[in-house]
Protein backbone atom coordinates (compact mmCIF):
# COMPACT_ATOMS: atom_id res chain seq x y z
CA UNK A 1 0.00 0.00 0.00
CA UNK A 2 2.87 2.40 0.73
CA UNK A 3 4.18 1.90 -2.80
CA UNK A 4 0.76 2.67 -4.23
CA UNK A 5 0.47 5.78 -2.09
CA UNK A 6 3.93 6.93 -3.14
CA UNK A 7 3.07 6.71 -6.82
CA UNK A 8 -0.36 8.29 -6.33
CA UNK A 9 1.11 11.18 -4.38
CA UNK A 10 3.19 12.16 -7.42
CA UNK A 11 0.12 13.00 -9.46
CA UNK A 12 -2.97 13.63 -7.40
CA UNK A 13 -4.68 13.89 -4.07
CA UNK A 14 -7.16 11.05 -3.69
CA UNK A 15 -10.48 12.20 -2.28
CA UNK A 16 -12.86 10.24 -0.08
CA UNK A 17 -16.56 10.20 -0.90
CA UNK A 18 -19.69 9.07 0.98
CA UNK A 19 -21.00 5.56 0.39
CA UNK A 20 -23.99 6.86 -1.62
CA UNK A 21 -21.80 8.81 -4.07
CA UNK A 22 -22.44 6.29 -6.90
CA UNK A 23 -26.03 7.48 -7.14
CA UNK A 24 -24.80 11.04 -7.66
CA UNK A 25 -22.39 9.81 -10.36
CA UNK A 26 -25.23 8.04 -12.13
CA UNK A 27 -27.43 11.12 -11.85
CA UNK A 28 -24.77 13.35 -13.39
CA UNK A 29 -24.05 10.76 -16.07
CA UNK A 30 -27.76 10.59 -16.91
CA UNK A 31 -27.91 14.39 -17.21
CA UNK A 32 -24.85 14.45 -19.48
CA UNK A 33 -26.29 11.71 -21.67
CA UNK A 34 -29.49 13.61 -22.36
CA UNK A 35 -27.74 16.94 -22.84
CA UNK A 36 -26.06 15.44 -25.93
CA UNK A 37 -28.22 12.42 -26.86
CA UNK A 38 -27.09 12.50 -30.48
CA UNK A 39 -23.54 11.73 -29.34
CA UNK A 40 -24.30 9.51 -26.36
CA UNK A 41 -26.86 7.25 -28.05
CA UNK A 42 -24.80 7.00 -31.22
CA UNK A 43 -21.85 5.87 -29.11
CA UNK A 44 -24.07 3.33 -27.35
CA UNK A 45 -25.49 2.10 -30.67
CA UNK A 46 -22.01 1.60 -32.10
CA UNK A 47 -20.96 -0.45 -29.07
CA UNK A 48 -24.17 -2.48 -29.33
CA UNK A 49 -23.68 -3.20 -33.03
CA UNK A 50 -20.16 -4.50 -32.42
CA UNK A 51 -21.43 -6.70 -29.57
CA UNK A 52 -24.24 -8.08 -31.76
CA UNK A 53 -21.81 -8.85 -34.58
CA UNK A 54 -19.66 -10.83 -32.15
CA UNK A 55 -22.76 -12.61 -30.82
CA UNK A 56 -23.93 -13.61 -34.31
CA UNK A 57 -20.39 -14.61 -35.25
CA UNK A 58 -20.13 -16.95 -32.27
CA UNK A 59 -23.54 -18.44 -33.08
CA UNK A 60 -22.63 -19.11 -36.69
CA UNK A 61 -19.23 -20.52 -35.70
CA UNK A 62 -20.79 -22.89 -33.18
CA UNK A 63 -19.07 -21.15 -30.29
CA UNK A 64 -22.20 -20.47 -28.21
CA UNK A 65 -20.37 -21.70 -25.11
CA UNK A 66 -18.11 -18.65 -25.38
CA UNK A 67 -20.92 -16.09 -25.42
CA UNK A 68 -20.89 -15.46 -21.65
CA UNK A 69 -17.07 -15.40 -21.31
CA UNK A 70 -16.81 -13.14 -24.34
CA UNK A 71 -19.52 -10.84 -23.01
CA UNK A 72 -17.62 -10.51 -19.73
CA UNK A 73 -14.30 -10.11 -21.52
CA UNK A 74 -15.78 -7.53 -23.87
CA UNK A 75 -16.42 -5.35 -20.85
CA UNK A 76 -12.68 -5.31 -20.18
CA UNK A 77 -12.40 -3.11 -23.25
CA UNK A 78 -15.38 -0.95 -22.29
CA UNK A 79 -13.46 1.62 -20.21
CA UNK A 80 -11.09 2.20 -23.12
CA UNK A 81 -13.82 2.37 -25.75
CA UNK A 82 -15.63 5.01 -23.65
CA UNK A 83 -12.84 7.61 -24.00
CA UNK A 84 -15.06 9.72 -26.24
CA UNK A 85 -17.79 9.76 -23.60
CA UNK A 86 -15.33 10.94 -20.93
CA UNK A 87 -14.22 13.74 -23.23
CA UNK A 88 -17.84 14.68 -23.93
CA UNK A 89 -18.59 15.00 -20.21
CA UNK A 90 -15.38 17.00 -19.70
CA UNK A 91 -16.42 19.44 -22.41
CA UNK A 92 -19.94 19.72 -21.00
CA UNK A 93 -18.45 20.51 -17.60
CA UNK A 94 -16.08 23.10 -19.09
CA UNK A 95 -18.75 24.65 -21.30
CA UNK A 96 -16.76 23.87 -24.45
CA UNK A 97 -18.34 23.23 -27.87
CA UNK A 98 -19.07 19.58 -28.64
CA UNK A 99 -19.06 18.04 -32.10
CA UNK A 100 -19.38 14.29 -32.79
CA UNK A 101 -16.56 14.31 -35.33
CA UNK A 102 -14.25 16.07 -32.89
CA UNK A 103 -15.13 13.57 -30.17
CA UNK A 104 -14.45 10.60 -32.44
CA UNK A 105 -11.21 12.19 -33.64
CA UNK A 106 -10.13 12.61 -30.03
CA UNK A 107 -11.06 9.00 -29.19
CA UNK A 108 -9.18 7.61 -32.20
CA UNK A 109 -6.07 9.74 -31.73
CA UNK A 110 -5.40 9.12 -28.06
CA UNK A 111 -2.00 10.18 -26.68
CA UNK A 112 0.80 7.64 -26.33
CA UNK A 113 0.25 6.47 -22.75
CA UNK A 114 -3.50 6.16 -23.30
CA UNK A 115 -2.91 4.11 -26.44
CA UNK A 116 -0.45 1.93 -24.52
CA UNK A 117 -3.07 1.27 -21.84
CA UNK A 118 -5.53 0.35 -24.59
CA UNK A 119 -3.02 -2.19 -25.92
CA UNK A 120 -2.62 -3.65 -22.43
CA UNK A 121 -6.40 -3.95 -22.03
CA UNK A 122 -6.61 -5.68 -25.41
CA UNK A 123 -3.97 -8.19 -24.30
CA UNK A 124 -5.92 -8.84 -21.11
CA UNK A 125 -9.07 -9.34 -23.17
CA UNK A 126 -7.44 -11.92 -25.44
CA UNK A 127 -5.89 -13.61 -22.41
CA UNK A 128 -9.33 -13.96 -20.83
CA UNK A 129 -10.90 -15.34 -24.03
CA UNK A 130 -8.00 -17.78 -24.33
CA UNK A 131 -8.45 -18.95 -20.74
CA UNK A 132 -12.19 -19.39 -21.32
CA UNK A 133 -11.47 -21.54 -24.38
CA UNK A 134 -8.96 -23.67 -22.47
CA UNK A 135 -11.41 -24.13 -19.60
CA UNK A 136 -14.07 -25.25 -22.05
CA UNK A 137 -11.71 -27.80 -23.59
CA UNK A 138 -10.76 -29.00 -20.10
CA UNK A 139 -14.31 -29.40 -18.80
CA UNK A 140 -16.43 -29.90 -21.91
CA UNK A 141 -14.04 -30.76 -24.71
CA UNK A 142 -15.67 -34.12 -25.32
CA UNK A 143 -19.24 -32.86 -24.93
CA UNK A 144 -21.00 -31.59 -28.08
CA UNK A 145 -22.43 -28.15 -27.36
CA UNK A 146 -24.99 -26.53 -29.63
CA UNK A 147 -27.65 -23.87 -29.26
CA UNK A 148 -30.18 -26.57 -28.40
CA UNK A 149 -28.25 -28.16 -25.55
CA UNK A 150 -25.96 -25.39 -24.31
CA UNK A 151 -28.03 -24.69 -21.17
CA UNK A 152 -28.37 -28.40 -20.41
CA UNK A 153 -24.64 -28.97 -20.88
CA UNK A 154 -23.69 -26.04 -18.66
CA UNK A 155 -26.28 -26.31 -15.88
CA UNK A 156 -27.11 -29.99 -15.63
CA UNK A 157 -23.78 -31.77 -16.02
CA UNK A 158 -20.88 -31.90 -13.56
CA UNK A 159 -18.46 -30.79 -16.24
CA UNK A 160 -20.69 -27.88 -17.18
CA UNK A 161 -21.05 -26.76 -13.58
CA UNK A 162 -17.30 -27.05 -13.11
CA UNK A 163 -16.75 -24.88 -16.17
CA UNK A 164 -19.15 -22.25 -14.83
CA UNK A 165 -17.72 -22.24 -11.30
CA UNK A 166 -14.05 -22.13 -12.28
CA UNK A 167 -14.70 -19.73 -15.15
CA UNK A 168 -16.73 -17.39 -12.94
CA UNK A 169 -14.05 -17.43 -10.24
CA UNK A 170 -11.24 -16.63 -12.66
CA UNK A 171 -13.43 -14.05 -14.38
CA UNK A 172 -14.12 -12.36 -11.04
CA UNK A 173 -10.38 -12.07 -10.39
CA UNK A 174 -9.91 -10.46 -13.83
CA UNK A 175 -12.88 -8.16 -13.22
CA UNK A 176 -11.67 -6.96 -9.80
CA UNK A 177 -8.18 -6.27 -11.11
CA UNK A 178 -9.37 -4.44 -14.23
CA UNK A 179 -12.00 -2.45 -12.31
CA UNK A 180 -9.49 -1.28 -9.70
CA UNK A 181 -6.82 -0.42 -12.26
CA UNK A 182 -9.15 1.36 -14.69
CA UNK A 183 -11.71 3.02 -12.39
CA UNK A 184 -10.14 6.46 -12.89
CA UNK A 185 -6.88 5.75 -14.74
CA UNK A 186 -8.17 6.47 -18.25
CA UNK A 187 -9.62 9.94 -17.47
CA UNK A 188 -6.41 10.59 -15.51
CA UNK A 189 -4.28 9.77 -18.55
CA UNK A 190 -6.48 12.05 -20.63
CA UNK A 191 -5.88 15.01 -18.31
CA UNK A 192 -2.40 14.51 -16.85
CA UNK A 193 1.04 13.88 -18.24
CA UNK A 194 1.61 10.62 -16.35
CA UNK A 195 2.60 7.09 -17.27
CA UNK A 196 0.31 4.05 -17.33
CA UNK A 197 1.76 2.48 -14.17
CA UNK A 198 1.27 5.65 -12.14
CA UNK A 199 -2.27 6.09 -13.46
CA UNK A 200 -3.19 2.48 -12.65
CA UNK A 201 -1.71 2.69 -9.15
CA UNK A 202 -3.54 5.96 -8.55
CA UNK A 203 -6.77 4.26 -9.59
CA UNK A 204 -6.09 1.33 -7.25
CA UNK A 205 -5.40 3.76 -4.42
CA UNK A 206 -8.67 5.60 -5.12
CA UNK A 207 -10.58 2.31 -4.91
CA UNK A 208 -8.72 1.26 -1.76
CA UNK A 209 -9.55 4.52 0.00
CA UNK A 210 -13.22 4.29 -0.93
CA UNK A 211 -14.08 0.58 -0.61
CA UNK A 212 -17.80 0.96 0.16
CA UNK A 213 -18.78 3.45 -2.58
CA UNK A 214 -16.56 1.75 -5.14
CA UNK A 215 -18.04 -1.66 -4.28
CA UNK A 216 -21.53 -0.19 -4.76
CA UNK A 217 -20.38 1.37 -8.04
CA UNK A 218 -19.02 -1.98 -9.26
CA UNK A 219 -22.29 -3.74 -8.31
CA UNK A 220 -24.34 -1.08 -10.10
CA UNK A 221 -22.24 -1.46 -13.25
CA UNK A 222 -22.50 -5.27 -13.11
CA UNK A 223 -26.26 -5.10 -12.56
CA UNK A 224 -26.86 -2.68 -15.42
CA UNK A 225 -24.64 -4.68 -17.74
CA UNK A 226 -26.45 -7.90 -16.81
CA UNK A 227 -29.79 -6.28 -17.67
CA UNK A 228 -28.35 -5.05 -20.96
CA UNK A 229 -27.08 -8.55 -21.79
CA UNK A 230 -30.52 -9.95 -20.99
CA UNK A 231 -31.91 -7.82 -23.83
CA UNK A 232 -29.39 -9.37 -26.28
CA UNK A 233 -27.18 -6.31 -25.83
CA UNK A 234 -29.86 -3.85 -27.03
CA UNK A 235 -29.90 -2.26 -23.57
CA UNK A 236 -26.28 -1.25 -24.16
CA UNK A 237 -27.56 1.67 -26.25
CA UNK A 238 -28.49 3.32 -22.93
CA UNK A 239 -26.31 1.56 -20.37
CA UNK A 240 -22.95 2.02 -22.06
CA UNK A 241 -23.11 5.82 -22.48
CA UNK A 242 -24.66 6.19 -19.02
CA UNK A 243 -21.77 4.36 -17.37
CA UNK A 244 -19.26 6.17 -19.58
CA UNK A 245 -20.50 9.64 -18.68
CA UNK A 246 -20.80 8.70 -15.00
CA UNK A 247 -17.20 7.46 -14.97
CA UNK A 248 -15.99 10.96 -15.73
CA UNK A 249 -17.73 12.16 -12.58
CA UNK A 250 -16.19 9.27 -10.62
CA UNK A 251 -12.81 10.64 -11.67
CA UNK A 252 -13.73 14.19 -10.79
CA UNK A 253 -14.91 13.11 -7.33
CA UNK A 254 -11.97 10.89 -6.46
CA UNK A 255 -8.93 12.47 -8.11
CA UNK A 256 -8.16 16.02 -7.13
CA UNK A 257 -5.37 18.19 -8.55
CA UNK A 258 -2.17 17.96 -6.51
CA UNK A 259 -0.87 21.24 -5.14
CA UNK A 260 2.19 21.19 -7.38
CA UNK A 261 0.58 19.62 -10.45
CA UNK A 262 -1.90 21.48 -12.63
CA UNK A 263 -4.13 19.59 -14.98
CA UNK A 264 -3.12 19.49 -18.60
CA UNK A 265 -4.66 22.18 -20.72
CA UNK A 266 -7.81 20.99 -22.44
Amino acid sequence: MKTVQAFAAKTADIGEVPFDAPWEWLSKGWQDMWRVPQISLTYGAMFTIVALILLVGLYLAGGVYLILPLAGGFLLLGPMIAVGLYETSRRLEAGEPIDFQDIMRFALSSPGQLSFLGAVMLIVFFAWVGIAFLLFMLFLGSTPVSVDNVMTSLLFTWNGLGFLIVGTTIGAVFAVFVFAASAVSIPLLMRRDVDVVTAALTSIEAVARNPAPMAIWAILIAGMMALAFATLFLGMVIVFPLVGHATWHVYRSLVRPAAATAEAAG
